[in-house]
């Protein structure tokens, strides 16, 4: 992939944006953003915490001709380690105050008690989805490891308490990717974090394992960005470049995600495991990726059973390992009913979002990518 370089941007009043490219994981970039408005100086997100993302972060303020010291706050887009993780290393470099969303706020302030409890929560879904006692080890040691090296840090503010609303910047609720997602606007210029990316779907969890989590709550939350956008000139997001036509990203990745709830109804014909069903759905794969691909396909299956087009097979479960409280757990197979052969995987646009004359509205209101960039490096 081409290497990401800093840019600046500005916004219609002046205020001047600049993008902080940081080498979050290996042959993984993402951005994270330093405004200037006025006597604040804010960046949004910072980084994942590794030696590589602290040291493109202080590369990036360099650019910005800025320093840590410099900072008045730090704000999170969501709870996701490759946008908090940076906070131990800032904390140590700035006493700028950290706001959070409300649902986010445990990883964030609590993260040790915060990851026990979600990994035994992960551990009994993994039970539930049919994983072997050996990958379901190494499955949950690999999601511990990647969270095992960030600390505590103390969040000064949330945004739910604030009104939504800090300094210029004006946010929203955006539910689904993570539990407390927010997408921030100064100006004409809008924040979306992981929301919207380019080329993939953003990553879903079943809602039983997290809540505010899930292929509904992302629906929701993907039709309401557009609808708030609908006035800007410039998106930017946690991992691409500017976005200059988001009403078109959001459609391809609801055109994604139907694919992929067929996908998943095709392999439930037959009563089948959410493991079953994932390497039917997503092929073999391997490492911290397959993690992510049984989440995924986890969020599928109960958003399918949501709307009654599965059902569970009472005379396929059977134990399989434990729960925390040290019962049997029950691998759960899942089957698609005959019923619902002609039903959509996905409601009518209008019971979850906005209108059919809104999203012609919008997709004719492009944003204006040129007129805002002032540099790029």
């Amino acid at each position: 992939m081409n290497t990401p370089s800093y840019a600046l941007f500005q916004t219609r009043s002046g205020v001047r944006i600049h993008r902080l490219p940081l080498a979050v994981f290996p042959n993984m970039w993402g951005n994270a953003y330093l405004v200037e408005a006025g006597e604040m100086l804010a960046l949004l997100d910072s980084g994942s915490g590794s030696s590589s993302s602290n040291e493109s972060l202080q590369a990036g303020f360099e650019s910005a001709g800025r320093r840590f010291t410099d900072l008045t706050h730090i704000l999170l887009t969501h709870g996701h380690i490759d946008h908090y993780g940076g906070l131990p290393f800032l904390r140590a470099h700035t006493s700028a105050v950290i706001g959070v969303h409300e649902l986010d706020l445990p990883i964030i302030a609590r993260h040790e008690e915060r990851l026990a409890l979600v990994g035994r929560q992960l551990e009994a879904f993994l039970c539930r989805a049919g994983i072997a006692d050996q990958q379901r080890a190494e499955l949950l040691q690999m999601h511990r490891f990647t969270r095992a090296f960030y600390r505590s840090t103390p969040v000064d503010f949330t945004y739910e308490a604030e009104g939504m609303r800090v300094g210029p910047f004006e946010m929203i609720h955006l539910p689904g990717h993570c539990p407390g997602h927010v997408a921030l606007k100064v100006d004409d210029v809008v924040f979306c974090g992981d929301l919207v990316l380019e080329d993939v779907t953003p990553h879903q969890s079943p809602e039983d394992l997290l809540p505010f989590m899930g292929v509904w709550h992302y629906l929701t939350s993907l039709s309401a960005l557009e609808a708030w956008t609908r006035q800007a000139s410039l998106v930017l997001n946690g991992h691409n470049e500017p976005m200059t036509d988001l009403p078109a990203q959001a459609e391809a990745i609801r055109q994604r995600l139907q694919r992929r709830l067929e996908q998943t109804l095709q392999a439930l014909e037959t009563p089948r495991t959410i493991a079953e069903a994932a390497e039917i759905v997503y092929g073999k794969v391997e490492g911290y990726k397959a993690l992510l691909v049984i989440e995924k396909v986890g969020a599928y299956v109960e958003y399918l059973y949501q709307r009654g087009l599965l059902a569970t097979d009472p005379g396929g479960s059977a134990s399989h390992g434990k729960w925390e409280d040290g019962q049997p757990a029950t691998v759960l197979r899942y089957f698609r009913l005959p019923e619902s052969a002609d039903r959509s995987v996905l409601p009518i646009r209008s019971s979850y979002g906005s209108s059919r004359k809104e999203e012609g509205e919008r997709v004719g209101a492009r944003n204006t990518l040129d007129a805002r960039c002032i540099s790029i490096a």
